[in-house]
């Protein structure tokens, strides 16, 4: 029985699909909705003000509000909580080493930028791979 579900969350319609599939398919499951923000620097567009933030962790956390609380408002039209977290990293590391603490993974097939996806490359892909628990990726 599936117990408790990370859905990894971006600001993309993927991973607003992958997160309402969640909480239908695991009703009764605690799911948390992970935001990852990309490692601080200076190269990296939208993580310039982090990097340049005196508290990187608050900077990051101001960042994913938006992202979360949508997933919260999402979660509200199925009348179920659900618990977030913000990571800082590469995507693909930062949810498969989070991964582990939970019974399964449901994540958007693609998302973010064009520039995101050649940067980053394939999160999806790189979780499916890779994660220690099974992973549902939703289209």
């Amino acid at each position: 029985m599936i117990s408790r579900v990370l859905v990894p969350i971006d600001d993309s319609e993927m991973a607003e699909r992958a997160l309402r599939y969640a909480l239908e398919a695991h009703p009764d499951a605690a799911i948390t909705v992970i935001h990852v923000v990309g490692e601080p620097s200076t190269m990296l567009g939208g993580a310039t003000s982090i990097a340049l933030a005196d508290d990187i962790e608050a900077a990051a956390e101001e960042h994913a509000r938006d992202v979360l609380d949508r997933a919260e408002a999402v979660a509200a039209e199925y009348d179920i909580e659900v618990d977030t977290a913000v990571e800082m990293g590469h995507p693909a590391r930062a949810i498969v080493g989070r991964a582990g603490d939970f019974d399964t993974v449901v994540i958007g097939s693609h998302g973010g930028s064009l520039a995101d996806r050649l940067f980053i490359g394939n999160v999806a892909r790189t979780v499916f791979r890779r994660s220690p628990v099974p992973v549902t990726v939703v289209r």
